[in-house]
């Protein structure tokens, strides 16, 4: 688990630093895109498994909750650079950009709420790995309320 630890504390400053830089590597709006919604892909499939556990649809297995809430911490940092001028469509509602600072801070209150999670599903304590799937899960909620296409 430290190793777990040690490797997202080297490598969150780099994804979050590289973030800019990707954002000018899409060659089309459409691939910003399948880019954005491929992160969000990745990270419900392992919220999804956490949701199971959390519900008493599958049994708790510290380990699995702890990797798959560590994907879900790390995916969360990377669609957002995805949402730049330009790239309007898919999933998203005009209002991402129309009301860019709304969206800018939901995305934060997410990644926030998933580093929660992380330090919670590390501890292995299911309680505590609950209260803040709930929460992290009202954020997801709130996005997709404001922010994206029903």
């Amino acid at each position: 688990m430290k190793l777990k630890h040690i490797v997202l504390t080297v490598l969150a400053p780099t994804l979050l630093a590289s973030a800019g830089v990707a954002s000018a590597q899409f060659q089309k709006p459409e691939d910003a895109i399948k880019y954005r919604q491929s992160a969000f892909t990745v990270m419900a499939n392992s919220f999804g498994k956490i949701n199971a556990v959390v519900k008493g649809e599958a049994s708790f297995n510290k380990d699995d909750v702890a990797k798959n809430a560590a994907v879900v911490a790390m995916i969360s940092t990377l669609p957002w650079q995805a949402f730049g001028p330009g790239t309007e469509g898919g999933n998203a509602l005009p209002a991402v950009w129309s009301e860019n600072a709304k969206f800018k801070a939901a995305s934060e209150k997410l990644q926030l709420a998933a580093v929660n999670l992380n330090t919670a599903a590390q501890s292995g304590d299911l309680e505590a790995i609950k209260k803040a799937f709930g929460a992290t899960g009202a954020t997801c909620k709130g996005c997709h309320d404001d922010f994206k296409k029903k």
